[in-house]
């Protein structure tokens, strides 16, 4: 069993060998540990401190692509080096990479494919009010649409099992944590959570400048998403409501017309209806056009599933892979050497797919 535990960075220069001091090169059920340093464009020396400090594995990418963009590229990665189980955390040494064993424990244990870390918010001395409710709120509209129990769903902590890493495809540009719970509660991946423990903050985070950066951020992206997997519940809910209003306003109209015999001054709210019940309608079909994509969309993750599958079964290099620590003496292993079949057959079998 291979446990690749990853980081992405961009410009993690001093904070970096903070969090690889801490990371264990063994874990209970495991045969072999590695890491994996995402290095997402940075202009410092991420890299270089990366190779210094025994980093067994590195993907460089060309230009700073994005939180989101690293952590998939970490996923190929990992799977093509022959992970059986990745877990991702942060260059800022947020989590506590002790209860490393406790995240990867229920994926030991057959129970889940995906597990998260609950940092319990409400616990974190440098979180102010407003933000642990955000956290909440967000959580519970996370928990909503992937019909999930994980009470901390912006968690950058995780652990994924082979099939887990496989099925998910991070499509947004902004962050992964909200997306990948939505994604695998959708294909019912089995998703489970554990407490965990937090380090003191050594630096302020770079993904939200301020307090009001963070709300809008992650009110679009929560929005987005849930809109993007619940099409059909999130326009139909509001062509529904537009509709009522319109029904409501038209009520007006002929009450004054019947009742008061004054329809000629309330034609504005005729107007009024008119337009309400045409924006419900528009909505109504917007919502079922997105949800004929959503199905779309499964069959695209579907497919790459599959691709993915093939390349592991090949032996396909990862992408803009470099070795790290030269001294190193962690094998390499690909996701080739990682399966039950070898050689020529297990290539035609993949082939034949």
């Amino acid at each position: 069993m291979k446990l690749i535990i990853q980081i992405p960075c961009y410009n993690e220069e001093e904070a970096l060998p903070v969090t690889l001091k801490d990371l264990p090169r063994a874990v209970p059920g495991f045969d072999v540990v590695e890491w994996l340093v995402i290095d997402d464009g940075s202009a410092d020396r991420t890299i270089e401190v990366a190779r210094e400090h025994g980093v067994d594995h590195i993907v460089r990418l060309t230009n700073n692509k994005g939180l989101a963009a690293g952590f998939q590229a970490g996923l190929d990665a990992g799977l093509k080096l022959g992970a059986d189980v990745i877990v991702n955390t942060d260059a800022d040494n947020q989590y506590d990479a002790r209860d490393i064993p406790k995240l990867t424990a229920p994926i030991l244990g057959g129970t889940a494919d995906m597990v998260v870390g609950d940092r319990q918010v409400e616990n974190i001395e440098h979180f102010s009010p407003l933000k642990i409710r955000l956290q909440h709120l967000g959580s519970w509209v996370v928990r909503q649409a992937s019909s999930t129990s994980v009470p901390d769903t912006t968690s950058g902590f995780r652990a994924y099992n082979r099939e887990a890493a496989l099925q998910l495809v991070v499509v947004s540009k902004f962050t992964y944590t909200l997306e990948t719970i939505i994604q695998a509660g959708k294909q019912l991946v089995a998703i489970d959570h554990v407490p965990i423990r937090t380090n003191e903050k050594l630096r302020e985070s770079r993904l939200f400048p301020s307090m009001w950066a963070y709300i809008r951020r992650n009110s679009v992206s929560i929005f987005r998403i849930y809109a993007q997997y619940e099409p059909l519940k999130v326009f139909m809910t509001v062509a529904i409501f537009l509709g009522i209003l319109a029904a409501a306003v038209w009520t007006r109209f002929l009450v004054a017309y019947i009742v008061e015999d004054d329809g000629a001054g309330h034609v504005q709210s005729l107007i009024f209806g008119a337009v309400l019940f045409n924006a419900a309608v528009v909505l109504a079909a917007i919502g079922i056009l997105g949800d004929l994509l959503a199905a779309q969309r499964s069959l695209t993750q579907r497919i790459f599933e599959r691709v993915r599958r093939i390349e592991l079964q090949v032996g396909v290099e990862p992408s803009q892979y470099e070795p790290g620590n030269p001294n190193s003496t962690q094998k390499k292993t690909t996701g080739a050497d990682a399966g039950p079949a070898t050689g020529k057959t297990q290539e035609h079998e993949a082939i034949q797919l």
